[in-house]
């Protein structure tokens, strides 16, 4: 498929301080996509580029095979087909629901802007609240009426500021799937910035984790969970414990809960020292298992217990056990290893 978006070696300054380091990356029509990384990596400055908000200091921005950005070349936001959700939302209070998603579909030249406007409200299950007023409205509703309004010119691209930052946890859940669908079905390509990883793998087809300027590891949600590029990345993404390990042959690994198999880290030979990493997933609880932690910290989640679990050695792991199995702090119970995927990296590398 070709590429909607291509940015390609984009670095960005304000002032002296470079927040862009040659970042590249490309979205596929019909992708939604998403920039996650912690506070301060950049994410929401690359989205300002792409919108036209600010300038590139090198590089290139590429949106449906039009340069859109270069040094010395800015074309205007206006002029680029492309929408924007903020955090805010950013309603007009003076404007009903029809009139906030009708905004700017007249001077985008659209012969039939109430027949456009009753559509997305449609899409966007508003059609009853239509003429009332941003105040009137739940803050999800709030959110529907500003993808309807930036969906509302048909953008080649949409662009999703932490969108979802002022809503609950339950509603960011609900409404981040419920955006997902939309955008499939208007065959929107797309782009979310988000520090939250849940939100990232609730809605993505691909996620760009992003630290120090530039993107660590470009892929789809399951790649950057179970494959990590960096140790940056296995450390960021997910709940996950490095265990120290040897390398003991060619694609085998022990460590203190056994022996792991998988690819190694490149230039480790037998007996090189290596961090592995362990997730909730890979402990499991098992009473008949002769290897034995102890419970030193639970947390309850409803269906589950996230336990984190002392080895006779110190270490400390963490296990997802079903929340009938309700274990004393202090308690010793039977775990086992249950690994899947064998993700190493060299101990020199902490």
């Amino acid at each position: 498929m070709a590429a909607l978006l291509e940015l390609s070696d984009l670095r960005h300054s304000y002032g002296e301080r470079e927040v862009l380091l040659d970042l590249s990356l490309r979205v596929e029509r019909g992708t939604v996509a998403c920039l996650l990384g912690p506070s301060g990596c950049g994410k929401t400055t690359v989205l300002r580029c792409i919108a036209g908000f600010e300038p590139v200091t090198s590089g290139t921005i590429v949106i449906n095979d039009l340069i859109m950005s270069r040094p010395g070349q800015t074309v205007p936001p206006e002029k680029r087909r492309v929408g924007i959700v903020f955090q805010d939302y950013a309603l007009f209070p003076h404007l009903t629901v029809a009139g906030n998603v009708g905004f700017g579909l007249r001077a985008a030249g659209d012969r039939h802007p109430k027949d456009r406007v009753f559509e997305l409200l449609a899409v966007v299950g508003l059609e009853q609240v239509a003429n009332r007023y941003p105040h009137e409205l739940s803050g999800g509703q709030q959110q529907r009426v500003a993808l309807a309004r930036a969906l509302a010119p048909r953008p080649d691209l949409m662009l999703l500021d932490e969108p979802f930052s002022n809503l609950d946890i339950a509603m960011r859940e609900r409404l981040g799937q419920e955006v997902r669908e939309i955008l499939k079905q208007q065959n929107t390509t797309a782009i979310l910035v988000t520090h939250e990883q849940y939100e990232a793998f609730n809605i993505a087809d691909e996620i760009g984790i992003m630290a120090g300027g530039a993107i660590e590891q470009w892929g789809t949600p399951y790649q950057i969970y179970h494959k990590p590029a960096s140790r940056f990345v296995a450390d960021f993404v997910g709940q996950g414990v490095f265990l120290p390990g040897t390398v003991t042959g060619l694609g085998e690994v022990q460590i203190e809960l056994g022996v792991v198999q998988g690819p190694v880290p490149p230039g480790c030979a037998n007996g090189a020292l290596v961090d592995v990493l362990t997730r909730p997933d890979d402990v499991v609880h098992d009473d008949a298992s002769p290897m034995r932690a102890q419970v030193v910290h639970k947390a309850f989640r409803g269906a589950e217990f996230l336990y984190t679990l002392q080895l006779p050695s110190g270490e400390r792991v963490l296990s997802l056990v079903p929340s009938h199995h309700d274990h004393a702090i202090g308690e010793p119970i039977g775990i086992r290893l249950d690994m899947d995927h064998l993700v190493a990296f060299p101990r020199d590398s902490a």
